[in-house]
């Protein structure tokens, strides 16, 4: 079993001033699902190397036994700190993809050529893919075979209206996620805004907030099993 992870490199807050990237338990929730499952995991972004971290997901009152468990864990640290550049991956020789959330990939991740190129790709082979919080904005631009929006008529879930007001970003973010699906012809689904809510339909799986981590990974990895 071999899980591709792909983050952002992004991390600039639009023109706040402030810094954006990757939020931690959205990484590490999913990481120790994988890892405890025996999965192989390859970490790939944009730029490689060290992903940018979203500062505010490393405050203490967003802390939880898994991002503690990263933080000491040098094999993990390791890994994240050498992300093989996005470019270089290949669907093929993954069973799953599995994108974390943060601000970060409204910008580079939606828009990238060889992220949207990747998820068609996985698509079309029939393997499971799987996006977290923010992460669902990179479908914005992926297409299912026939050209339409892949998430056209399909259940989907991701960061909502309400909670991108909660956390005074509704202006700053380059699009809003419930809003662009509802645009694209899908069925956006929600839960409570923070608390844990996945949506699976087919092999796309997609989490609504950092809550849902753990269990939108847990998803994926039922599909693969």
């Amino acid at each position: 079993m071999k899980i591709l992870m792909v983050l952002t490199s992004h991390d600039d807050l639009g023109d706040t001033g402030k810094k954006t990237g990757f939020w931690l338990e959205e990484f590490a929730a999913p990481y120790y699902a994988f890892k405890d499952a025996g999965a192989e995991i390859v970490l790939a972004s944009p730029a490689g190397g060290q992903p940018p971290l979203d500062p505010k997901s490393d405050l203490p009152e967003f802390q939880t036994e898994l991002t503690h468990r990263f933080k000491a864990d040098p094999d993990a640290q390791k890994a994240l700190a050498s992300t093989v550049k996005l470019e270089t991956v290949k669907a093929a020789d993954f069973d799953t993809v599995f994108y974390p959330g943060g601000h970060g990939p409204l910008w580079d991740l939606a828009e990238l050529p060889a992220s949207i190129q990747l998820i068609e790709a996985f698509e079309r082979a029939g393997k499971p893919i799987g996006f977290v919080c923010h992460a669902p904005g990179v479908l914005r631009h992926v297409k299912a075979a026939d050209g339409s929006p892949l998430v056209k008529g399909r259940k989907v879930t991701g960061f909502t209206n309400s909670e991108e007001a909660a956390v005074e970003l509704t202006d700053v973010v380059p699009f809003l996620i419930e809003d662009e699906f509802k645009a694209l012809g899908a069925t956006y689904e929600k839960g409570a805004d923070w608390g844990p809510f996945v949506v699976v339909d087919g092999k796309l799986i997609t989490g609504q907030n950092p809550a849902s981590s753990e269990d939108a990974a847990k998803a994926l990895l039922a599909q693969i099993r």
